[in-house]
């Protein structure tokens, strides 16, 4: 990889009399070349990434800064990216190298790329892997660093001290087996990652393996596999709809032992259940639930996160089934959406090896770098339009509907008190008509309307006639609701955000977005993924998100659609009062 002085690289062979720039512990060499400034990428000095939309190449560009570049925004011409630590981190873990991804900012930039942010690139990305915990035959679980003085440094900060023992040599010190997940937190806080090289306990054998004569695991989904089982532990990103629930099931077909499963309800453990007894050698009476409604432990057991969190008079009595079995693996179902206490148990079991299962490894509360440290780097994270490309999910119209408000609310809007207006913008009266003129276009297919607040979900259901699953609807009629919506007995369900996470509805073709979660970017992307398994008839599956305009309602929805947008869907903007200009017929590809 050659880079000039001014910062623009050359991907040419390097000649043996190529001088050489020694960055961090990586020795890059350097040479005199001459762009041509064409590129849709725009790279800048404060390591945002500008990608110009409508340029011929922003997609290839798109897919090879995805790696370990953010979206920040996303408007309609140019979508702002940033380059951070913990992506250039992830990006380290996941196989890539500072020349992959110089490569890709010089190859797609239309100006020379700042010589300095390369340099840090480099420096940033040499970071990973100067330390390693790593098992000692002598000594038990050890810190063993490649550069003295890290070491020393690392050891002076006084939340890292307490976790660490005794110093054996200039380049190791000891550290109890049971800090093993709370020293990753801390060396990460402090710019310093640790590779995770110590290994982990078989923990229980116990037979699992995949009907194979039957079904397959798809090529990426076994890529996802061998990823992990590679990397040991980590996070497995999926578009929804693109199984990852069997991607969990290969991964106990290859670990082979007792395993404990975390998942958001009791819906989706039972759906687990159904998924792993169809799919695998598992039988019914070797998986058990754990959850409000059922205490088994077996060796394959699935229990849901409200239950591990329950506290009582200040401690958490549920959590006494993490050592109730040796388990050989752990999973986390929609991993984005670990509560704090699960993080804290997660620092306990380091041993264990784990696999975190997400569509969207997003977090509203800025708590990436905890499931980075405690779960494990990304191991496999595969661009939705790709996976689309290769027919596993729908191709998606997704379209924003923008209604005005009437003079009378727009003033009530106007006096409301701030904390108050997203709900009142959220569920503005107009977006009821809309709904129902969406409903009846699409008359015929699987629609679901999808909403945050409960009052207006009751409305809606009333004119609609439509029944309503929330979260005070019981476990047995949800699998009722959602068996009757699967079978066509019913073809319009009104739900809340229960149906974010893990619900297959294969036949959903149409979601209706009423309100969400303010602007949560992982809301959006699960609420398009219920509509995206692949059609029998190959159709178009649409999303509609209906936003208030002038509202604080259209700028929170404008944060929703962020991680889409990064995937490569664009959302088409429409008056409500032009709905009857949009094609609500089946559309094939």
């Amino acid at each position: 990889m050659l880079v000039d002085a001014a910062g623009i690289l050359c991907p040419r062979t390097v000649p043996a009399t190529t001088p050489v720039l020694t960055v961090g512990n990586r020795r890059t060499a350097y040479r005199r070349c001459h762009p041509v400034m064409s590129g849709p990428l725009i790279v800048q000095s404060d390591k945002t990434l500008l990608l110009e939309v409508d340029h011929p190449d922003a997609e290839p560009a798109r897919r090879a800064i995805a790696p370990f570049a953010e979206l920040e925004r996303a408007p309609e011409h140019v979508h702002t990216y940033r380059v951070t630590p913990l992506g250039l981190w992830n990006a380290r873990a996941a196989g890539h190298d500072a020349e992959q991804v110089v490569d890709a900012l010089v190859t797609h930039s239309r100006y020379p790329v700042p010589n300095a942010l390369l340099v840090d690139v480099a420096e940033t990305m040499a970071r990973y892997g100067r330390l390693t915990l790593e098992k000692s035959e002598e000594h038990g679980l050890i810190l063993r660093t490649t550069d003295r003085a890290v070491l020393t440094e690392v050891l002076r900060h006084r939340r890292i001290t307490p976790l660490t023992g005794d110093r054996i040599d200039d380049d190791t010190v000891a550290v109890h087996p049971s800090e093993r997940g709370h020293l990753k937190q801390e060396l990460l806080k402090v710019g310093w990652p640790a590779e995770d090289l110590a290994g982990y306990v078989d923990g229980e054998a116990h037979p699992i393996a995949l009907h194979e004569a039957d079904w397959q695991l798809r090529p990426y989904q076994q890529q996802a596999v061998n990823g992990f089982w590679d990397g040991g532990s980590g996070v497995v990103v999926l578009p929804c709809g693109a199984g990852k629930t069997l991607v969990g099931a290969g991964a106990m077909a290859r670990s082979s032992t007792t395993t404990l499963i975390l998942v958001t309800n009791t819906v989706s453990a039972r759906q687990w259940r159904e998924e792993l007894i169809r799919r695998t050698s598992l039988t019914d009476d070797e998986i058990g639930e754990y959850s409000g409604a059922r205490k088994e432990i077996r060796p394959v057991t699935i229990a849901t996160y409200q239950v591990l969190t329950l506290k009582r008079k200040g401690v958490y009595p549920h959590l006494d089934l993490l050592d109730a079995r040796d388990w050989g693996l752990i999973v986390y179902d929609e991993v984005h959406l670990l509560p704090a206490p699960i993080f804290r148990m997660t620092a306990d079991l380091q041993a264990r090896r784990r696999l975190g299962l997400t569509a969207t490894l997003v977090r509203e509360d800025g708590r990436e770098s905890d499931v980075f440290s405690l779960i494990g780097p990304k191991r496999y994270d595969a661009p939705w339009k790709d996976i689309e490309a290769q027919g596993y999910i729908a191709p998606a119209d997704c379209v924003e509907v923008r209604v005005t408000l009437p003079e009378s609310l727009r003033m009530a809007y106007a006096v409301a008190e701030p904390d108050e207006r997203y709900r009142f913008a959220s569920c503005a009266p107009p977006k009821d008509a809309v709904v129902e003129e969406l409903v009846a276009k699409h008359r015929g297919q699987q629609v679901l309307v999808i909403g945050q607040y409960l009052d207006q979900l009751e409305t809606l259901a009333n004119r609609l006639d439509a029944p309503m699953i929330t979260g005070e609807t019981s476990v047995t009629e949800r699998q009722k609701l959602y068996g009757a919506f699967r079978t066509g007995e019913i073809d319009l369900l009104v739900v809340s955000k229960v149906a974010n996470f893990s619900i297959d509805l294969p036949e959903a073709s149409v979601a209706i977005q009423v309100s969400g979660t303010f602007g949560s970017r992982q809301e959006e992307a699960q609420r398009l993924g219920r509509v995206l398994r692949p059609k029998g008839d190959g159709r178009t599956a649409h999303f509609y998100t209906i936003v208030a305009r002038d509202t604080v309602d259209a700028e929170f929805a404008a944060h929703r659609q962020r991680f889409l947008a990064e995937q490569g869907y664009a959302y088409r903007i429409v008056d409500a009062d032009d709905l009857d200009q949009l094609d609500g017929a089946p559309t094939l590809p």
